[in-house]
């Protein structure tokens, strides 16, 4: 542990600026553009988390391949979450989004840190992806150019859905479901 961390992160403690904020939750569901609207409004620099992944399997640093997902959790988070103090040790705010944090997350993270760490999951309610299906794949590639998904089907979004809502509720952490309107939701989230 970096020496005196708990006495230099008490003394940044009260620096009102300083935020480091974690966006993670399904396929889809908007993570990469709230983190945008993030570096827009508030000049929040951000790392997705997939441009980590893929620089590391590109480089061959690492064995795994994109559709690993649970060993990529396990492979990035440890990095990640060293970025993450960096950022709060050099007083730098910045914005985490990906799908690669564990439920867990909390629990490898010392308590100091965590006090300047807001998490936020995203995931759509089922009703909303009935409702919207069409509108949410036609939107897939607004940030970023995705591979078209010729498997995407209601079904597996809600089971994505599904997976994070329950996963990190069962980890006592919030979930902002998206059951009505969208951009009221991630524009709630930036306030």
């Amino acid at each position: 542990m970096f020496t005196g961390i708990r006495s230099y992160i008490r003394s940044i403690r009260g620096k009102e600026n300083l935020m480091i904020t974690i966006i993670t939750g399904a396929s889809h569901c908007g993570k990469t553009l709230l983190a945008q609207k993030f570096l827009e409004r508030y000049k929040t620099p951000y790392l997705c988390i997939d441009h980590l992944k893929m620089g590391l399997i590109r480089s061959g640093n690492t064995r795994l391949t994109p559709e690993d997902d649970d060993e990529l959790t396990d492979y990035l988070w440890p990095i990640v979450s060293e970025i993450i103090k960096t950022a709060i040790e050099n007083d730098q705010s910045l914005t985490i989004e990906g799908c690669y944090i564990p439920f867990n997350w909390r629990e490898k993270m010392d308590p100091d840190y965590q006090s300047h760490i807001r998490f936020i999951c995203l995931a759509f309610s089922d009703d909303y992806i009935d409702d919207h299906f069409e509108d949410i794949v036609s939107h897939a590639s607004d940030i970023e150019a995705r591979l078209e998904e010729s498997d995407l089907s209601r079904e597996k979004l809600k089971q994505d859905n599904y997976f994070y809502r329950e996963g990190f509720w069962a980890s006592n952490e919030d979930v902002t479901l998206i059951e009505d309107n969208y951009e009221q939701t991630l524009e709630s989230l930036l306030e």
